[in-house]
């Protein structure tokens, strides 16, 4: 089997999650730069197989869509673009920052360490993944 990458885009930094090869557990992977991400992404699909990028949909909690969704699906049209193989499954990141903070408490990260936005993104494309894989099921 191939892998699954899960993008939580941020403007700045973008989180990426990965599933194993078997696809049974969603990891961090890391936080990109936003402005080297489709290079990272292209780099990454040379090394490791990928049969699918899942990517998350930045929506208000009303359920209206997000300032941000505009610069995702930009994004999207330049992943199908450069990446046209592997297909793009969108996927509701509602709550995802507000989970990832409250996984960083439960796990007992300490204050200044939860700070550190780009945990809390890769944290949140962990989610992200997490969430596809378990309704996938």
């Amino acid at each position: 089997m191939s892998r699954v990458l899960a993008i939580d885009y941020g403007v700045r930094r973008t989180g990426i999650a990965v599933t194993d090869p078997l696809q049974i557990i969603a990891n961090g992977l890391t936080t990109v730069d936003t402005r080297q991400l489709l290079r990272f992404l292209q780099d990454y699909v040379t090394k490791e197989q990928v049969e699918r990028f899942v990517v998350g949909r930045p929506m208000q909690t009303n359920g209206r869509e997000s300032e941000n969704l505009k610069n995702v699906q930009q994004f999207v049209v330049q992943l199908q673009k450069a990446i046209p193989d592997i297909p793009v499954t969108w996927w509701d990141e509602r709550y995802t920052s507000v989970m990832a903070h409250q996984t960083m408490l439960d796990s007992g990260i300490g204050r200044m360490a939860r700070r550190n936005k780009a945990l809390v993104d890769e944290i949140s494309a962990c989610i992200i993944l997490q969430g596809w894989m378990e309704r996938r099921q």
